[in-house]
């Protein structure tokens, strides 16, 4: 889907070439032409001065929905492993395929993932559809854009369920764009409406201070995006089985416009990879000074876990935004979560209350966080901090 162009209008003046941030317009025989390259970000519309340009009309509803069935989970996956947040949501697409009456496929891309899909099928998935290629060797947004089209276009499921990860914010609104269709993004709830049986989308609104709910009454597949760490894992069944289709590959080399040159990879060491963390250690306000967290970082570095942030901390410049956990950070469910000079905003509590273990240290007895702490230490976590990371070493030491 791309702006029009009017030919009959158009002077070739060319503005709209150098405004398209994309390089999607090139000149012909005088007249702008839009390829394919084009978002509808509108940037060539604002400065075409005779308004040759103009947005597509709305996209007309689904001639019959019915002919969409199926709820369709996007298995995020890294070096051939399954992200975590790809088997949560396998586990809540199976409660709503069971209410819709339908079947639950799990879709991989990627190069040697075929060994997934026996994960995939223990954790729900009826159905395994898988597309490989060494084009799909690291995620691209060209070719996984092309590969799910393709795939939505030819099967035509019902429900598409993502995760909200780099990725997938990235993936999502591309294809959804590409098919016709909306998209609800960073979801922490889902439901099937009892009116419509359509799928309920449940997500923060106005900064978090209100929960919208939407449906896709028109348009299909219905699409939507979902936190990390919303839903928990199922428990895996292996003796499940189910369909593998296999699905040939489309892309070309030259649709892919960007080039892999390198990965780079986070220091172990205090990692802020918050969204697979067993144990997160957080800091907030209470810490006093961003060098105070390097008692944070040490005792993460001894449990072997990730590095958060109130968004207090964040926003004194004292972490990075990345190790912000909160509703406006990322969503955690480690097995235990270690709350240090955090005083328990409900905005904070949102995006780590469904941890197993919550251990908080706090030196204000009435602090918030103390009535949804397991474990509760009253004290200045500087005093509190290297004594802990002390008697964690002699244990691990005697291990």
């Amino acid at each position: 889907m791309a702006v029009i162009v009017d030919k009959e209008q158009c002077i070739g003046c060319s503005a709209c070439v150098g405004a398209c941030p994309f390089g999607a317009i090139v000149m012909e025989d005088d007249k702008a032409v839009i390829t394919d390259a084009c978002t509808v970000c509108g940037a060539c519309i604002d400065v075409c001065p005779v308004t040759a340009i103009t947005r597509p009309a709305a996209a007309e509803p689904a001639a019959d929905t019915g002919d969409y069935q199926g709820v369709w989970v996007y298995i995020e996956q890294f070096q051939g492993k399954a992200r975590n947040v790809g088997l949560e949501l396998l586990g809540e697409g199976r409660k709503l395929a069971d209410t819709m009456g339908q079947e639950l496929a799990a879709v991989v891309i990627g190069e040697g993932v075929e060994p997934l899909a026996r994960e995939l099928f223990a954790s729900g998935a009826d159905k395994v559809y898988l597309l490989e290629g060494a084009e799909y060797k690291h995620y691209s947004t060209d070719a996984y854009t092309i590969a799910l089209t393709d795939l939505i276009t030819a099967y035509k499921p019902s429900v598409i369920l993502m995760g909200a990860t780099n990725d997938g914010r990235d993936l999502g609104p591309r294809v959804a764009c590409r098919v016709g269709t909306g998209l609800t993004a960073d979801c922490t709830s889902l439901g099937i409406d009892e009116e419509t049986g359509l799928v309920a989308w449940t997500r923060p609104a106005f900064g978090g201070n209100i929960m919208a709910t939407i449906l896709c009454p028109n348009h299909r597949p219905q699409m939507g995006t979902v936190r990390p760490n919303v839903f928990k894992r199922p428990v895996p069944d292996t003796s499940r089985s189910g369909e593998l289709v296999r699905v040939a590959s489309k892309v070309k080399a030259e649709d892919i416009r960007t080039k892999f040159i390198e990965l780079l990879t986070l220091s172990e060491t205090a990692s802020c990879n918050l969204d697979e963390a067993q144990f997160i250690v957080s800091g907030g306000r209470g810490m006093g000074k961003p060098e105070n967290f390097a008692l944070i970082e040490e005792l993460a570095n001894v449990l072997g876990g990730a590095v958060g942030a109130s968004r207090a901390a964040v926003d004194a410049g004292w972490k990075p935004a990345i190790h912000q956990v909160g509703q406006t950070g990322k969503t955690v469910a480690p097995k235990v979560y270690i709350a240090c000079g955090i005083s328990g905003a409900i905005q904070h509590l949102a995006g780590m209350s469904t941890s197993d273990i919550i251990i908080a240290i706090n030196k204000d007895a009435d602090a918030p966080i103390f009535k949804f702490a397991d474990f509760g230490i009253v004290g200045d976590a500087l005093d509190v901090l290297p004594v802990l990371i002390e008697e964690i070493k002699k244990l691990k030491q005697a291990c």
